[in-house]
């Protein structure tokens, strides 16, 4: 019986980021959120296409993308080409879109991510500046199907970050991705917000058999904007393609949609190839240069990014590496927790438990970041030392949290107002447990008859007695105390 070949997954990806510029690529529009503006209200002569009109390039966008390239440790180019990449579709308005194909902005980096089975090197083969095209909706209107283009979105300053494939298996892209679109997020050059399409991830995919280094024939799956339908789109790629090579089928060439509710991809078009887009130098712009003084400035500029603040926080917190990645996947959470670890004596693990639990679980209820929240560092390390201090308990300090969290007053407020304050006094605690023992003698005798669980349940009925109130290290010793007494 011969042994079934086994394959291994060979992806690559291509990954668009639209730039958090004012105004659009080449021309003086201002960016808008195309979701939400008016369609059409942000377009001018330049990005609808106009003839006799010029693009003049945005030094903000190269900024920023000089950013991000320097980031994944590329290497810049001095002289870099814009040129015409001919599309014929609809939603571009020139009928061609300004890109870089020959001479781009930067080649020849790396992404390293750190996984729990250690460090992997993606490398990065281009990273390169272009427009972003119009948006397409179609519809049925009186029986008849139309198509309305909005234009605000055409001429877009849009980045294309393309990966060698390097990525074996749909966990390794989609870390891949989520890594880098955290340094995105890092730099302050794209909100990362995949549902509104400012961040679209077009993995190309191949297998072939293990050992091999043959590239066999590979599918592009187009447009992207969730991790989940990445990770589910290639994991249904690779397992058609390796189905398919196994049988003896030719996997054609292709680009395909995901088709979510179905869970398989859809062909869409033959997959072209670079000549089909029949490049050429842009005629209306002249080469962009980068001196050595803009880079440096620029690499001048960059913050601690996601890798080394994770490796810092492990070392400088003695974090867990579970504990430092929840911290680090995004700045403003990292930031927040390191303002409250410069303050007084908390134990750093102690404030992660309290972001990544409650005030995370407040977060996805009302859909705010971090910064949007009304409790300050400041306001968190304050609460947490009313526990440190035994002036509250752990299950109090969780509603002083969420009142905090809703009205913005302080920990020590909130305990004044709605007298909150710990029973630690072991006089009170003593003569309540003995309360609560001597109105429950059933549950006493039974207790005494070998049913010891119940020692939680009048542990409970002191707690509820004193609304939470009382030191549960009080309660828990006193009341050992007295039932030992009992048992006596």
């Amino acid at each position: 019986m011969n042994k079934q070949i086994e394959y291994e997954a060979v992806v690559g990806l291509e990954i668009h980021a639209e730039l958090e510029t004012q105004s659009k690529m080449f021309c003086a529009c201002p960016v808008v959120d195309h979701t939400q503006a008016q369609p059409n209200s942000a377009v001018c002569p330049v990005c609808s296409g106009m003839p006799g009109v010029l693009p003049v390039v945005n030094r903000r966008a190269v900024d920023y993308a000089l950013r991000v390239a320097l980031a994944l440790d590329c290497e810049i180019a001095p002289v870099s080409i814009f040129a015409r990449k001919n599309y014929f579709y609809p939603d571009l308005p020139k009928g061609y879109q300004i890109s870089q194909y020959e001479q781009p902005l930067a080649v020849n980096g790396m992404l390293t991510l750190l996984t729990r089975d250690g460090e992997k090197e993606i490398r990065i083969r281009r990273v390169h500046l272009e427009e972003d095209t119009g948006k397409l909706t179609h519809v049925q209107n009186s029986g008849k199907a139309r198509s309305l283009i909005n234009l605000n979105r055409a001429g877009v300053p849009l980045l294309e970050i393309v990966s060698e494939p390097d990525l074996r298996s749909a966990a390794d892209v989609r870390a891949y991705a989520s890594a880098l679109r955290s340094i995105l997020r890092y730099l302050r050059v794209n909100s990362g917000d995949m549902q509104k399409g400012v961040l679209r991830i077009e993995p190309n995919v191949s297998v072939r058999p293990v050992g091999s280094k043959e590239f066999l024939t590979r599918t592009e799956i187009k447009n992207l904007n969730s991790f989940r339908s990445l990770e589910n789109s290639v994991a249904y790629e690779i397992a058609r393609q390796t189905q398919l090579h196994r049988e003896g089928q030719p996997v054609l060439q292709q680009t395909l949609g995901w088709d979510v509710e179905q869970g398989l991809t859809i062909p869409q078009r033959g997959k072209e190839e670079a000549h089909d887009y029949r490049y050429f130098p842009e005629p209306d712009l002249p080469p962009l240069e980068i001196d050595q003084k803009w880079i440096e400035d620029v690499r001048a500029s960059l913050p601690e990014l996601p890798a080394a603040k994770l490796r810092r926080f492990e070392d400088q917190y003695s974090l867990s590496y579970p504990d430092a990645s929840v911290l680090t996947a995004e700045r403003d959470v990292a930031d927040y927790f390191e303002a409250a670890a410069s303050l007084g004596n908390i134990s750093p693990k102690s404030i992660v438990n309290w972001i990544s639990g409650e005030i995370f679980a407040f977060m996805n209820e009302t859909d705010l970041n971090i910064n949007q929240i009304k409790i300050k560092p400041d306001g968190l390390t304050e609460l947490l030392q009313l526990v440190e201090d035994g002036e509250i308990n752990l299950n109090t300090a969780k509603s002083v949290l969420l009142k905090m969290l809703e009205s913005g007053q302080s920990a020590r407020d909130i305990v004044e107002e709605h007298g909150l304050a710990q029973i630690s006094d072991p006089a009170h605690i003593s003569a309540l447990v003995a309360c609560v023992l001597n109105e429950n003698p059933e549950q006493v005798a039974e207790y005494l008859g070998g049913k010891t669980g119940l020692s939680g349940w009048f542990f409970g009925q002191v707690m509820q007695a004193t609304r939470g109130k009382a030191n549960p290290n009080i309660v828990k010793s006193e009341l050992e105390l007295q039932l030992a007494s009992l048992e006596d």
